[in-house]
């Protein structure tokens, strides 16, 4: 029966299996080093049950796999909305033009980068959370509501062991300090080194949820760590942290 099967099938199958094929390998590019990238591999070991099925004359089980993956559409963009709107916000990203939006956004990432250096200097932990183009507030527990201009002092006033707020994290939200005393989410890979402490554990959890970049400064070490897309880049120096600032991001998100 299965060499009956196989005789039925036509180039345009083979083609047509070619095309699914493609679009699962860049959707894993996509997800790669992610939890959807072994979710990924289940459906691929699904889809290979599949035609398997189909080709052995298991009717009942080709039935039920079936049914199942006339659902998978729905299921996927429910379980990975998140990933899903990250992967469309990079197709979106366009090149911004020069200007004043320039110059302001490298005063504030000097602002930045010096209040980071001053903080690691004196081993004072520090957890700044800078929103790109995905919201953050509804993955964090709400702090103290402040609305103030980027800049070291008051970073490192908020930051300060005596500051009501210095616990939690600082939120920037277009080149404003709008958030401090902020809880992240932690992040549950077990994968993660056990040396990393609960900041670099929250900036982690939520940069896997959405796009936001997370500076961290560790009170033991005085190290300096960027967060990005769920993995961690320490220890950092003051040259490094601001090229990868302006790297990772645009102006609007600064000013």
């Amino acid at each position: 029966m299965a060499t009956d099967q196989l005789q039925l099938f036509e180039w345009r199958d083979f083609v047509d299996i070619a095309i699914v094929a493609y679009l699962f390998y860049r959707a894993i590019l996509l997800l790669k080093d992610r939890l959807a990238f072994r979710f990924f591999l289940f459906i691929a070991g699904g889809i290979a049950l599949f035609f398997f099925s189909r080709l052995a004359g298991l009717d009942a089980f080709h039935a039920i796999l079936s049914a199942l993956f006339k659902s998978l559409i729905l299921i996927l963009v429910v379980l990975f909305q998140s990933d899903l709107r990250r992967a469309l916000i990079t197709f979106g990203k366009r090149n911004r033009p020069a200007g004043q939006e320039h110059e302001e956004a490298s005063l504030v990432i000097d602002e930045l980068v010096t209040a980071l250096t001053g903080l690691a200097e004196r081993r004072i932990g520090a957890l700044i959370v800078i929103e790109r183009e995905m919201g953050v507030m509804s993955h964090v527990e709400i702090g103290t509501e402040i609305d103030a201009k980027i800049t070291s002092e008051i970073l490192n006033s908020i930051f300060l062991p005596y500051s009501p707020i210095h616990d939690g994290a600082v939120i920037i939200q277009r080149g404003k300090l709008t958030r401090a005393g902020c809880f992240l989410p932690l992040s549950q890979n077990p994968t993660i080194s056990k040396s990393l402490g609960t900041r670099h554990r929250a900036a982690i959890g939520l940069t896997e949820l959405v796009d936001a970049i997370v500076l961290v400064v560790s009170e033991e070490t005085g190290m300096m760590s960027f967060v990005a897309d769920g993995k961690i880049t320490s220890p950092v120096d003051a040259g490094s942290m601001r090229k990868v600032l302006k790297r990772s991001l645009e102006p609007q998100w600064l000013t």
